[in-house]
């Protein structure tokens, strides 16, 4: 084999390789699980971080969040910018990227890109202490 024949054999294979993982990167497919049905005891102490307001855990996919007295929010994890995990910022009440700085409000809603999808939403309701979270 000629090396300038060498060469661009080996640029175009990096030239897929790179166009490949910018397809996986900005895929239009939905990150979200789609089936969920959670019930979260709030007395155990692996959800201890529910009983008060301003608290989050995360549970197959879902970030919960308690953003008030008796109001819970539960939300795709997943950006919808890439994929990256999002955290509650229970002093700004929003969810927040930090991979590109993408911002979502309580109901999933994009507050500030590069994110352009909502993260999905999911029922979160309070029974005694029982959260049922489901699709």
């Amino acid at each position: 084999m000629e090396r300038l024949e060498f060469i661009k054999l080996m640029g175009a294979g990096t030239l897929l390789a790179c166009a490949g993982c910018g397809l996986v990167s900005c895929s239009s497919e939905d990150p979200a699980p789609a089936n969920i049905d959670l019930s979260l005891d709030l007395t155990q102490p692996e959800n201890a971080a529910l009983q008060n307001v301003g608290g989050s855990l995360s549970r197959d996919g879902v970030i919960i969040a308690r953003i008030s007295t008796t109001s819970f929010t539960a939300l795709s994890r997943a950006c919808t910018h890439q994929g990256t995990p999002v955290n509650f910022r229970p002093n700004q009440g929003d969810f927040f990227c930090s991979n590109h700085g993408s911002v979502f409000n309580t109901s999933g809603g994009v507050v500030q890109g590069p994110a352009n999808r909502p993260l999905r939403q999911y029922r979160a309701e309070l029974s005694g202490n029982i959260l049922r979270v489901t699709t």
